[in-house]
């Protein structure tokens, strides 16, 4: 084979070929090398020996990697004729952001792949009044002002004015306008700091944004410093002086974790001071090191306990903080895999007077078997938590009303800010990167005023599904009757490694039959949940309605499952919403309770599924989201069906030719199920819901979490 000199050739599939025009029979073998955004192809007779073929790519979406491509000869249903589809995974630079699945339409020969669904930006039109594209050298006199964290502008992350391109170090900068662009990636990802423009006035109904870069969105409430909260220090922050240990302070300790090793002046970025407890350095096994240290009694005076927390993070009682009160467990935190340590709060006001202890736990070996604590403060108001957002934010009256952070790429794309409401007003863009580690930078090029949003370049492509969680999607060989069956990985990298399941992370999404059409003068993928779904239907206990209207309100079914079918066919009408909350408690409304939100978004022309109330969202800055689909066809009557389950919802919709993978995490208890409008009346022409079993043979529910 020849030697191609990548340290990123990886996921070869391997497929038999026969050149319809010869009868040549070989065996093709389609491979990526990831970060060069590229498939190459090879031949081989004996499955030993290969030779190389050709290169297909970059195109389309680049914006992570490419991964696990997959080569496939498909039938067009309406015209019979034989079109070749590669499918090539990528992470991050999926449409919800993270890991996704894109395919490319074409021919291949046996031995070139030439697709014919790629889309460049030669034809990319912007409306508008450009009211900033960074196109002069230095900040001075810009009317944009840099505030950085190290007080120098040049050694900021913004540098002396907007870049010319990419920073060396820096992987490729594509998709910015003209020459120069923002660019934190100045002094790699370390400096932090903010560029705020001078103040404007709001004259049109949207702002548009091109931006790129690290994904680390906004926190509301949070600091873009590291200030405690104010009360009382607790055992002088673990300062010490020299000769001095935990155990001056009163704490114990057991196994490897003995007091007289405490504290430690090392690891945990944003610590205060010079020393903090440490279990990695509390003994002589580093992460391996097994044990507890535990505080003095002190007695529980204010409304909250703040700290600043970092290290392992495990979802039982192996490795966190506990705070104890006779003798009992009441609160606990743990790190998330990550040295930065970050501001935790415990609301103690329940247990003032109490007398408590402060106990922390480390039973677990291995990597990231270690937990960092520092700066211990009990006072009446919680800490706010340090942000490290990487974001794009819209300024009125103070407040941030719209912010946008970048999908870990350096790929740049547009986001769309409704400011109608805002019209007459003056607003500032601030630009913050407060992240120093990994992608803790952001790109910025035009801010462009316009009467309506600017289409995102990503939707342009071709994707298999434009939810969250469904990648690595591979096919199934020799499927019976020529059918194809595809099945993905249901999860994320932006959060896979913390998902709240226990003691095992991730499932599949449900095999799919896809199918190519030809479709507004191209080719599209349709895809449906394999036939043998519906053999897991249970007829007891299923729900059926019909032409039920709703007047922005949420309207309660008597219906309650853990798991099943639900197909939708929905008027919207006036209504801005028009959609089904899944999973749902007996709070759920439109503005508050749990459920997991999915339908029709007239205003966007979308379906899309909300899963920013679904339950647990907390493991992740990236979860709590809102993922869409545009329309195929806009007609005033759609439907789709959602398969619920215990952690996940699949949304299919148009036909087929939309999908959305939602991973969820509700509480047990949230069964409801709720017909929603919201600004309007909806008219539900149908409704059918069908609980579903695990298998033909057995009545339990569910393929995924269970806390």
């Amino acid at each position: 084979m020849l030697n191609r000199d990548s340290a990123n050739f990886r996921d070869p599939k391997v497929s038999w070929y026969t050149n319809p025009e010869t009868g040549e029979s070989y065996w093709v073998m389609v491979a990526v090398e990831a970060t060069q955004y590229q498939v190459v192809f090879y031949r081989s007779d004996n499955l030993i020996d290969w030779t190389y073929l050709s290169t297909f790519g970059p195109a389309n979406a680049t914006g992570g990697i490419w991964e696990v491509p997959d080569l496939i000869p498909m039938t067009v249903k309406e015209t019979g004729e034989t079109k070749w589809v590669l499918i090539v995974n990528l992470n991050p630079g999926s449409p919800a952001g993270g890991s996704g699945a894109q395919y490319f339409v074409g021919e291949f020969d046996g031995t070139t792949f030439t697709a014919e669904n790629i889309v460049t930006l030669d034809d990319e039109q912007v409306a508008g009044t450009v009211l900033e594209d960074f196109e002069f050298a230095s900040w001075a006199g810009s009317g944009w002002t840099v505030a950085n964290q190290a007080g120098n502008v040049a050694d900021g992350p913004f540098g002396l004015g907007p870049y010319p391109g990419t920073i060396p170090g820096q992987q490729q900068v594509v998709g910015y306008r003209g020459e120069r662009l923002v660019n934190s990636f100045v002094g790699n990802d370390w400096p932090v700091g903010t560029l705020t423009s001078a103040p404007f006035t709001v004259t049109s109904d949207w702002l548009n944004v091109l931006f790129g870069g690290g994904n680390h969105p906004r926190v509301e409430g949070s600091q873009l410093g590291n200030e405690p909260p104010a009360g009382t220090l607790m055992w002088n922050g673990f300062e010490v002086t020299p000769g001095q240990t935990l155990a001056d302070f009163g704490w114990t300790g057991t196994g490897d974790l003995q007091a007289a090793n405490s504290p430690s002046d090392s690891g945990g970025d944003y610590a205060i001071g010079n020393y903090r407890i440490n279990t990695w350095a509390g003994g002589p096994k580093g992460d391996d090191n097994v044990g507890t240290l535990t505080s003095p009694s002190f007695t529980i005076d204010g409304d909250h306990i703040s700290f600043l927390i970092g290290g392992g993070r495990e979802k039982d009682t192996t490795l966190q903080v506990q705070l104890v009160v006779d003798p009992q467990v009441v609160r606990t935190a743990t790190g998330a895999d990550d040295g930065a340590l970050q501001w935790r709060s415990w609301d103690v006001s329940d247990l003032q007077g109490r007398s408590a202890q402060l106990r922390v736990v480390d039973e677990t070996t291995g990597g990231w078997g270690h937990l960092t604590l520092d700066h211990v403060v009990m006072g009446d108001e919680p800490a706010k938590p340090r942000s490290a957002e990487t974001t794009v934010n819209l300024v009125i009256g103070g407040e941030v009303v719209a912010s946008a952070t970048g999908s870990n790429s350096e790929t740049l794309d547009w986001a769309a800010w409704n400011t109608s409401a805002w019209i007459g007003q003056s607003a500032q863009v601030v630009i913050i990167d407060n992240n120093r580690f990994g992608w803790g930078h952001i790109l910025v090029d035009d801010i462009v005023a316009a009467d309506a949003p600017q289409q995102r370049r990503i939707v342009r492509f071709d994707w298999l599904d434009w939810g969250p969680d469904y990648y690595a999607a591979d096919s199934y060989s020799n499927v019976p009757d020529g059918r194809h069956i595809l099945q993905g990985w249901m999860s994320n990298w932006n959060y896979a490694n913390f998902t709240p399941t226990s003691p095992w992370r991730s499932a599949m999404a449900l095999p799919r039959e896809i199918t190519l059409h030809r479709l507004g003068g191209g080719y599209e993928i349709a895809s449906a949940p394999v036939g043998s779904v519906n053999d897991l239907q249970v007829k007891r206990g299923s729900v059926r309605r019909g032409n039920i209207r709703v007047t922005d309100s949420t309207l309660v079914l008597p219906f309650s499952s853990d798991a099943y079918m639900l197909e939708v066919t929905v008027a919207p009408g006036d209504a801005d919403i028009a959609g089904v909350a899944v999973r749902t408690d007996a709070d759920y409304s439109a503005t508050a309770g749990e459920g997991t939100l999915s339908g029709i978004d007239t205003a966007t022309n979308r379906v899309f599924v909300d899963r920013t109330r679904s339950g647990d969202v907390s493991f992740s800055t990236s979860f709590a989201s809102v993922d869409g689909a545009p329309l195929v066809n806009i007609d005033g009557s759609y439907t789709f069906t959602v398969y619920v389950d215990r952690s996940s919802v699949e949304v299919y919709a148009e036909d087929g030719f939309r999908a959305i993978t939602s991973q969820i995490f509700p509480d047990p208890q949230s069964l409801g199920l709720s017909l929603v409008s919201q600004g309007g009346t909806a008219r539900f022409q149908k409704i059918v819901a069908v609980p579903l079993a695990t298998s033909v043979h057995t009545g339990n529910r569910g393929r995924g979490w269970s806390p």
